[in-house]
């Protein structure tokens, strides 16, 4: 976790040093399991260990949006630093383990600790980049772009943290998942795999 927040914010070797001396709770949770809902007032940010997640909205005719996808060492619902509430369920897409951070104890070393506040408030502006790159990509671009662009994207940030460059990953959301992530049917996310995978671009 804070190596990924000093990629975008220098962080002093003291404030790194109280940064990984924040408490925090490990726990595992099964795939489908939900680790935060729309409208919660948990005490706690979390971050994954392993595994992915998702974030989701629902609306009121009980159709899923899916908002984004979480991926390991990356702090989930940052946001309640600022916000009274969840605004988003979090779900896990495979067995992932959790660590939870008190939020008093983050609102602290913020408060005590200015390259800690940078560092957190970069974290929010690259989700919100994110987010609206993901507006982009469902209102402008094609199925077959759309789908294109969120397995780039995970190649990217999977890349980023860790793996060799250009390495294979594997994405366990389904066609229906995957259609509510882009705002296709599941048949339609079907046929444009299958063309994807006729060009030899995935598998």
């Amino acid at each position: 976790m804070v190596d990924r927040l000093e990629v975008h914010a220098a962080i002093s070797i003291e404030d790194r040093a109280g940064l990984l001396e924040l408490p925090f709770a490990s726990r595992w949770f099964e795939a489908g399991s939900y680790l935060a809902r729309d409208g919660d007032t948990p005490d706690h940010c979390g971050m994954l260990v392993s595994g992915l997640a998702f974030r989701h909205k629902i609306s009121g005719e009980g159709l899923r949006q899916v908002v984004s996808v979480q991926i390991p060492d990356e702090l989930f619902n940052l946001q309640l630093l600022y916000l009274a509430g969840a605004d988003c369920n979090v779900q896990t897409l495979t067995r992932c383990e959790v660590v939870s951070i008190p939020q008093d104890a983050l609102r602290r070393i913020a408060a005590e600790r200015a390259s800690v506040a940078h560092a957190l408030f970069a974290a929010v502006a690259i989700e919100l980049s994110i987010a609206r790159e993901w507006m982009l990509n469902i209102g402008r671009r094609d199925a077959r772009t759309r789908i294109a662009h969120l397995l780039c994207e995970l190649a990217a940030r999977l890349d980023r943290w860790g793996s060799p460059p250009g390495q294979a990953y594997e994405l366990p959301m389904t066609q229906e998942q995957l259609g509510d992530a882009l705002g296709l049917t599941a048949v339609h996310v079907n046929r444009t795999l299958k063309g994807l995978v006729r060009d030899g671009l995935v598998e």
